[in-house]
This record gives structure tokens, C-alpha cells and sequence, in this order.
């Protein structure tokens, strides 16, 4: 039988596909906007995908076009035209046949040696030198441990560049997912298992990363951040980190900031080394050295701090940090608690 179009149909299609593709096309190509991008690969995991996906857009691109441009000739060179007889039936194309099944097991081979080649890769075991870091998710924070360096943080996660890393995934309630699009594939994080994945930063810099799986009131709020630094950079920061916290000088608004911090509620929960042994929230040792708070939403600075104490559930929907009020504190000791955990570098 012949396809019978319509003229201005056919016009109308044409004209919305030379719309529509072109804008298609350039949607992607602007992307220094959106820091949290797969597609700006900086470690050698997120290069693998990147290679794999550049081949596989390749032959799908060719295969498009292909297809389009047989489709679009057919759909020309068969139309009914006025008079024109219908065409003999037929029965089976032994040639085509063979054809259209040969060329998409060609297709799957293209599309699959690539692929298997690619999960190898990545699920090979790290290398034995590679930083050992135990990330453990939370409602809505992320906690990073260094087994081997006896450092436990929160929201920010400091590497050395060039040196693989493997991490541990865990959570302290329900499931997340680990994920800085730099640096490669997401993992999800599971009750009562361990994920794993590794990867090998390349580049210096600061990348931002989310748990990209529904878990509650405040997920969009999960966020942190990933520090990749030159080496001597990052032994200075392990060594830092390493130290006890700095004991403020008898008499500064930072010494009655502990007193109030020890004697209140805060050490229920927070972990200060050689002061309080809390488990539930964010361990703050060194909690004046970073660069946010509040699970990585706010910058660390006096103003935003003391907000963060007055009323933390009110900046960060479902926060299980108690407000000021509920912790029977008072506004006025909220500028010395300040002072103390900006010390703490």
C-alpha cells in the first residue's frame, strides 16, 4: 500500500522538526552555570563514563540520521499521488529480512563491548593505596571518617588530588545516595549494607555534590562538598585536623562560649574532641575550619551560626537539632557559643 500524506501535514511536520532539533541540540551546550554537572568529568571514573557516553551519542546520532533519512525518502518517493493505481501486493524480502536483523545485532555489539568493557573498569577493586574514607548519611547531613587518620568530619570531604580514593557507604537511618557529578556515578546508600565506589580525582578544585535520593522532609537540603587539593595541601589540612581543638584564653567571649556549650545541651549530641562525646549530630572538633554549616546550605560565618542556634529547624525544615528555646538557652549566650565554635580550627 502507499502512505498517504497530506501536503500541509507533511509541510507543518517538517517546519516543527527544524524547530525542535536545533533547540534540542543547543540545550546542552551551556553549561558553566551548573557546577553539578556529569557532563565536566574530573576524576578518572567520571572520564570512563564520559568516554562511553561520547561513543554511544556517536553511533545513536548516526543511526538517527539514517533511519530518519530513510524514512523521510519513503515517506516522499511512496506517497499517493492523484491517479496513481495501488501497488501489487507482496510477500517477504528474503534480503531485507536478513538485513534488518543483522544490522540491529550489530548495533547491540557496538552498543555493548563498550558498555561491559566500561562496568569493569569501574568495579575493579581500588588501588592498595588508595584513602580509605567511611561516609556515613544522616537526616540531612553527610559524615566523613578517615579510618587511617583518625579524623572524623561533616559536609566536606577533603582529597588529595591524583590519589585514589575508596569509600565505604553507610547510613544512620534511611536510604540516600552519594553523588558528586564530577567525579562520577551516583551510589546508594542502604540500611544494613555497605556500598563502595572509588575514583581518582585529576583536577584541583572544589565540587559540589547532593544525596540524590528521596529521604525526607529536608533532601534537597543534604548537600557537601568535595575538597581536592594538592598534597601538601591536604597533609596540612590532615595535620590541622590531627591537633586538639584550641582551648580559648580564660576571660574571652570564646571561653564562656564553651562553658555555656558544656554545661547546656549541646554536648548531648556533638562530638567535641576532649569535651563532649555526643554522637547524634555533626562532630564539630574542628568545626570553625570549615566553610558551612548546617549540612552544607549555609556559609559559616557568626551571622548565619547564631541563626543556626537560635532556631535550627526553622532554617532547615525537619533539622532534629533543638531550637534555643527548646534547649532552655537563652539569646543572650548565643554571640560566647558563637565565639567558641569559630575557634575551633
Amino acid at each position: 500500500m502507499r502512505f498517504r500524506t497530506h501536503p500541509m501535514m507533511f509541510r507543518r511536520l517538517m517546519a516543527a522538526l527544524l524547530v525542535v532539533l536545533p533547540l534540542a541540540f543547543v540545550a546542552g551546550c551551556s553549561m558553566q552555570d551548573y557546577p553539578q554537572s556529569s557532563l565536566h568529568p574530573h576524576s578518572n571514573y567520571a572520564q570512563w563514563i564520559q568516554t562511553l557516553l561520547e561513543q554511544l551519542t556517536f553511533w545513536v546520532v548516526i543511526i538517527f540520521v539514517v533511519v530518519q533519512a530513510l524514512l523521510i525518502y519513503a515517506a516522499i518517493r511512496f506517497r499517493s499521488r492523484p491517479g496513481a493505481p495501488d501497488p501489487k501486493p507482496i510477500h517477504g524480502n528474503t534480503a531485507l529480512e536478513i538485513g534488518w536483523t543483522i544490522a540491529p545485532a550489530l548495533i547491540l555489539t557496538l552498543v555493548a563491548v563498550p558498555t561491559v568493557l566500561t562496568i569493569f573498569k569501574s568495579q575493579a577493586p581500588p588501588p592498595e593505596d588508595a584513602l580509605q574514607v567511611r561516609v556515613v548519611g544522616h537526616q540531612w547531613w553527610w559524615e566523613f571518617q578517615y579510618p587511617d587518620l583518625g579524623i572524623t568530619t561533616a559536609s566536606e570531604l577533603h582529597v588529595p588530588v591524583g590519589v585514589p580514593v575508596n569509600i565505604s557507604l553507610e547510613t544512620a537511618d534511611v536510604i540516600h545516595s552519594f553523588w558528586f557529578p564530577a567525579m562520577g556515578g551516583k551510589r546508594d546508600v542502604i540500611p544494613g549494607r555497605t556500598n563502595r565506589l572509588w575514583f581518582t580525582p585529576s583536577d584541583i578544585g572544589q565540587y559540589p555534590g547532593q544525596c540524590a535520593e528521596l529521604c525526607g522532609t529536608s533532601h534537597a537540603n543534604m548537600r557537601m562538598a568535595l575538597m581536592v587539593q594538592a598534597p601538601e595541601e591536604f597533609q596540612a589540612w590532615v595535620a590541622a585536623q590531627q591537633l586538639p581543638p584550641i582551648e580559648p584564653e580564660a576571660g574571652t567571649l570564646a571561653a564562656q562560649g564553651k562553658q555555656y556549650f558544656t554545661q547546656g545541651q549541646c554536648i548531648v549530641c556533638h562530638m567535641i574532641q576532649g569535651v563532649s562525646a555526643g554522637v547524634i549530630g555533626p562532630n564539630l572538633t574542628h568545626v570553625g575550619s570549615r566553610t558551612t554549616i548546617a549540612g552544607g546550605i549555609f556559609p559559616n560565618d557568626a551571622a548565619d551560626l547564631g541563626k543556626w542556634i537560635i532556631n535550627a529547624p526553622a532554617r532547615k525544615p525537619g533539622a532534629k537539632m533543638l531550637s534555643l528555646k527548646d534547649m532552655a538557652m537563652s539569646p543572650e549566650q548565643v554571640p560566647a557559643i558563637v565565639a567558641y565554635l569559630q575557634s575551633l580550627k
